[in-house]
């Protein structure tokens, strides 16, 4: 088959690469309908994340299962599966206390941007749909397997409760869907910081009820002006930089919540700023797994459809240009398919 290669800094290639093969007893086989490119794939494209070898890209996945290996019991040939970015078997202590992207057992996933895919600990990391859904479902049941069960946990992380106020730090996908999350929470008000028109759109119609366009100390004093002076209940941080982190703790009143899933890089807190704060802080990789059975039918059952944070759709051997786009702000999210199509 082929797949997903980075060289180095904006060298994404796509090339020959031996086929995914059962490898443990626990493993399984996917053929993928469709995968894409994450926000988090963009550190290590633009260099930030160094790589020191040629290294296989991709996260996020779903598609149907050729083949199992003999410890498999739950997932059979056949199904249609989605999965999350993070393996875990859902059996230890810490899968059980909803926390299945710290497993015992975890592997991070990082070769789905192919056809066929290798998941380890299958009966623990994948969900099976009731039936194979139809195709104009399979970019938001996608969405699920990151970006959307990243925003979930945000929100969930964040405390937001009906008839609370929300922030959204960052408007990338998992932001956008961050404040759909927040909305099916029941927040009463949710206040998406974004400097730009088509995803300040996106995050309307997701459920934001105001726009919020200044970063750094201005945005902090305009989210404090909308809330009379006491900052926002639930703060979700969604980018990963030391402003966004800052913007998000001084964004929220004593006594609430901030929530923070934007992968860090360079991001160092202040130890006499946070105690005075007085403020949660609750975050890390999110436990997509914890949320995807409740997920995956809010989508087949079409209550939400987050699917539409994919903005450019590629056949799967024009991943470079989805980087690009990505890279370049000319699209939210990439969608790769698998047959060939656009």
């Amino acid at each position: 088959m082929q797949g997903t290669m980075l060289y180095g800094p904006r060298d994404i290639r796509f090339e020959d690469r031996p086929d995914p093969k059962i490898t443990k007893p626990t493993d399984a086989i996917l053929r993928l309908s469709a995968t894409c490119v994450c926000g988090s794939d963009l550190w290590p494209y633009r260099g930030i994340a160094k790589v020191s070898e040629p290294t296989p890209m991709g996260h996020e996945y779903c598609g149907i299962v050729e083949e199992v290996g003999k410890e498999v019991r739950n997932i059979k040939p056949g199904q249609f599966v989605v999965g999350s970015f993070a393996t875990s078997d859902n059996t230890c202590v810490i899968c059980r206390d909803g926390y299945q992207s710290s497993c015992v057992q975890r592997e991070f996933m990082s070769t789905a941007q192919a056809p066929i895919l290798r998941v380890p600990l299958a009966d623990g990391t994948l969900v099976p749909t009731r039936d194979h859904p139809p195709k104009e479902l399979i970019p938001s049941l996608l969405a699920t397997s990151d970006v959307l069960g990243t925003g979930w946990f945000a929100a969930d992380a964040a405390n937001v409760k009906p008839g609370t106020t929300a922030v959204v730090v960052g408007d990338g996908a998992v932001g956008l869907l961050a404040v759909l999350s927040a909305k099916q929470m029941g927040a009463e008000r949710i206040i998406a910081m974004s400097r730009h028109e088509s995803r300040q759109k996106l995050a309307r119609e997701f459920g934001a009820t105001d726009i919020v366009s200044e970063r750094g100390e201005e945005g902090v004093a305009r989210i404090k002006e909308l809330t009379k002076g006491i900052g926002a209940d639930s703060v979700l941080e969604c980018v990963g930089t030391q402003e966004s982190m800052m913007q998000a703790i001084h964004s929220t009143r004593p006594g609430g919540f901030v929530s923070y899933v934007g992968v860090p890089h360079g991001v160092e807190l202040d130890g006499p700023q946070l105690f005075f704060a007085e403020i949660h802080l609750h975050g890390g990789p999110a436990p997509v797994r914890r949320y995807l059975p409740e997920l995956i039918d809010l989508v087949l059952n079409e209550k939400i459809n987050p699917g539409k944070v994919f903005d450019l759709t590629l056949p799967l051997d024009q991943v470079a240009e989805g980087y690009r786009a990505m890279d370049e702000r000319r699209a939210i999210k990439t969608l790769l398919r698998t047959d060939g199509r656009k």
